[in-house]
């Protein structure tokens, strides 16, 4: 038997409520360390901090305060979306709502793609790492070896966000503590350091650092910023759980906005100690050292830690894993509602009637992970790093969707009081705009040659690769819009503004089989 909802104001459509997830399983915490595991904070910094540092040098602090800025009024649209319309959908539900089945459709891709991108990337990262931690480390260069067990680790974390969110939610707990012990250790040893004089370029903590005006350089400013802005990426997995949490209209939308002051104060906190321990020397272990942008933690590991270096290895290893599986929930969940709305083939919609998962749904993402992980691989692996830059493009643009989603679909209400206002029109507004000029500056940067690694068509590989993607979802959005079954969504039947939140809990209401298949 399936699951019924608990939430008692939902209205009740035929067949049931829900979509058959595991309604009641998580609370506030719960959320809060599924959304922080999904943006894999460990790694995030490792491949962002320094390049910001060379981007804007000793302003790297306020570059993460003002890229958090637009993620923080994003957070207030998710969170006033999510009381109106608790769905999984998200994105794909809200802009359906607010502008109809094209926007809601491409909206719903986005998602989509920036997971299948990440999906790849954090592969490749929990592979290389795995092997760093083994003899010497150079196993970590075999390239075979290292898509293999990439492979293995989507296949497991594929198998963990099968077996159901509660399972997953045990296991990101050890996950996160890990990673934040380690981030903890790196910060309070690298100070210790800076106070007894043994930091090799101790470097004195500055209100300049965390000064808006003092930036040198516009264009670098800007491109620490959109690097930024992809570490705070993430923390909308609180609301592609919604479903299944304690209170789907209330919880989700707290845990985002906790979870992105939480990786503020992380980011901030670990920046400002790196650069206090380091300097911004463009020699050694200095940030500035354009040698140690791939990784600051490899260059900084050693000398900061000796013996005990080991643990930041461990922590990458882990923030990658961990974001695997995180990274797989959102994206199913997304997937399903867009099937339970007819905006997909039913068979995505099947929920396991043991684990209350979205069983076809999460095993079709891991699939198309590994293929797209393991072609990119054989491929071209440059052509999988200029996947990787693009990833931004996806983020904006499914993030601005949601921005703007909020305003129209609150439109009658935004003059109701001074909160309405706020947080259903002005900073949803706002955010969305800055994401929007975020999305276009970078269009135009990777359309350059240099930006990237490859060069196809005579122009940037890395926009052929972000704008590629996000058009093959037009392709497919028409493919599916010439089948039958897709004309409820798009004639805007199955889902619209006045559409109850949700669609029927049972197999049988839902005319389809546990085992999904087409009908």
């Amino acid at each position: 038997m399936t699951r019924q909802s608990t939430d008692a104001t939902r209205p009740a459509t035929p067949g049931g409520e829900g979509k058959g997830l595991a309604a009641g399983t998580l609370g506030l915490w719960g959320s809060v360390v599924i959304g922080l595991a999904s943006t894999a904070p460990v790694y995030s910094l490792v491949a962002t901090l320094g390049f910001v540092v060379l981007a804007v040098g000793a302003q790297a602090p306020i570059a993460f305060i003002v890229a958090f800025i637009p993620m923080l009024f994003i957070a207030f649209a998710y969170r006033e979306l999510n009381r109106a319309v608790p769905d999984c959908g998200t994105t794909f539900t809200w802009g359906t709502k607010a502008f109809g089945p094209v926007v809601g459709w491409m909206g719903g891709w986005g998602v989509a793609v920036a997971g299948m991108v990440v999906l790849a990337n954090l592969a490749q990262i929990g592979g290389q790492y795995l092997w760093l931690l083994i003899g010497d480390g150079s196993l970590a260069e075999n390239d075979v070896l290292v898509t293999a067990t990439g492979v293995v680790f989507i296949a497991l974390m594929t198998w963990v966000s099968y077996r159901g969110v509660e399972f997953g939610e045990r296991m990101q707990n050890i996950l996160l503590a890990i990673q934040y012990l380690a981030l903890a250790l790196f910060v309070i040893v690298a100070f210790v350091h800076v106070a007894n004089g043994t930091a090799p370029n101790a470097t004195p903590v500055s209100l300049d650092w965390f000064n808006p005006f003092a930036f040198a350089d516009y264009s670098g400013f800007i491109e620490a910023v959109l690097l930024a802005l992809f570490i705070y990426w993430g923390w909308d997995t609180c609301l592609a759980l919604n479903e299944e949490t304690k209170d789907p209209k209330r919880i989700p939308g707290r845990a985002a906005l906790v979870t992105t002051v939480t990786l503020l104060v992380t980011y901030v906190s670990v920046a400002v100690a790196a650069m206090s321990y380091a300097g911004l020397g463009e020699e050694g272990t200095g940030l500035g050292n354009e040698g140690n942008a791939d990784d600051v933690f490899l260059a900084l590991k050693d000398v900061i830690l000796g013996p005990w270096a080991w643990v930041l290895v461990v922590a990458v290893l882990v923030s990658a894993v961990s974001s695997t599986q995180t990274t797989i929930l959102p994206t199913a969940r997304g997937t399903l509602a867009m099937a339970a709305y007819k905006a997909l083939p039913r068979r995505f919609a099947t929920v396991h009637p043991r684990y209350h998962t979205p069983s076809f749904s999460t095993l079709v993402m891991g699939i198309v992970a590994i293929v797209y992980y393991v072609g990119m691989t054989i491929i071209s692996e440059n052509i999988l790093a200029d996947s990787i830059l693009s990833l931004g493009l996806a983020i904006a643009f499914y993030y601005g969707i949601t921005g703007f989603a909020c305003v129209w679909y609150f439109r009658k209400d935004l003059f109701t009081s001074a909160r309405d206002f706020f947080f259903k029109g002005f900073f949803p507004l706002l955010g969305a705009v800055m994401l929007g000029y975020a999305f276009i500056q970078s269009c135009i940067d990777m359309y350059d040659v240099d930006y990237g690694y490859t060069v196809l068509l005579g122009i940037g590989g890395t926009f052929v690769v972000g704008v590629g993607a996000l058009a093959l979802g037009v392709v497919l959005m028409t493919i599916w819009w010439m089948f039958p079954g897709s004309k409820p969504f798009f004639r805007g039947e199955s889902l619209n503004r006045d559409t109850a939140v949700l669609v029927p809990d049972t197999p049988e209401a839902y005319g389809r089989s546990i085992d999904g298949g087409l009908s």
